[in-house]
């Protein structure tokens, strides 16, 4: 794994020590670990079904710092799977619906809200604040966008993806796999389905989006190895899990020996755009 920046760690306090107990009790974590956590910066892209998971047991994790990227506000279709965002939420931002979850969740974290679409304008900018990017989107231009802006920042990242009755997870750290190694290149417009055309089961956003979590709090309390060069596939109506291996592509345009992309760009395309941009998932 890179190394995160840990200076500003924090020590424990006693109420803190009784919210994090089992953290803390746990073999390769100890209060060494929770302090790490309480010390770093996450940043989600999308506040959706993956995103959603994901930030409240972040929140819970005592991740010190969330930031929140989405441009969008909730709507009624997505209370069937964004589990951080109720009814009385309907018309808001989804960052501020996430705030006040967060908030009234775990006090020990600072949100920071981006209420924006990801573009090649601002992610390098939002992004080089944080230690570990989640991608929650389901938008293939803003995935190969957080991919590229990472690679170029060194910055590490989770990606997931949901649809229909399936998922997949794959973990990014220096020198390992990026998602351009196994897809160099995003899909036909005409072969890309969307959740809002075939549907999604909404617990498997859950089940996607708390494994997205857990590889950001393995690699910032140090812990366990992440899923980096391989993917980890769910079928739900299987039930089954499959894990892919596959090697850094040296001959990558973004992460290999000779990278030709040098340069942050969109795909022009968004097949699962909403209003001009990303939808999450």
């Amino acid at each position: 794994m890179t190394s995160v920046n840990y200076s500003n760690a924090m020590q424990l306090t006693k109420e803190q020590k009784r919210r994090y107990n089992r953290h803390i009790i746990l073999q390769g974590m100890g209060e060494e670990g929770q302090e790490r956590l309480l010390g770093s910066r996450v940043l989600i892209v999308g506040m959706g079904g993956l995103g959603s998971p994901a930030a409240l047991y972040l929140a819970a994790a005592g991740v010190g710092t969330i930031g929140m990227v989405d441009g969008d506000c909730v709507s009624i279709t997505n209370l069937q799977r964004q589990v951080i965002h109720s009814t009385t939420d309907i018309g808001q931002p989804k960052t501020l619906s996430a705030e006040r979850k967060i908030r009234e969740l775990n006090p020990d974290v600072t949100v920071e809200r981006h209420d924006c679409f990801l573009s090649e304008d601002n992610a390098l900018d939002i992004i080089r604040q944080y230690d570990f990017i989640l991608d929650g989107t389901d938008n293939f231009s803003a995935k190969y966008l957080i991919n590229d802006a990472c690679i170029m920042l060194d910055k590490p990242f989770c990606m997931g993806g949901i649809n229909r009755y399936s998922g997949q997870v794959m973990s990014h750290v220096s020198g390992t796999a990026c998602y351009r190694c196994m897809f160099p290149e995003p899909p036909a417009y005409a072969d890309v389905e969307t959740c809002s055309s075939v549907g999604v089961l909404g617990s498997i956003a859950g089940m996607l989006g708390t494994v997205q979590a857990t590889e950001c709090i393995k690699y910032l309390a140090r812990t366990g190895s992440l899923l980096t060069d391989a993917m980890l596939t769910f079928d739900a109506l299987t039930m089954q899990w499959q894990r892919i291996d596959f090697g850094r592509d040296r001959g990558c345009a973004m992460c290999g020996d000779s990278p030709s992309i040098r340069q942050l760009k969109e795909y022009a395309f968004k097949p699962c755009s909403v209003k001009g941009g990303q939808s999450n998932e």
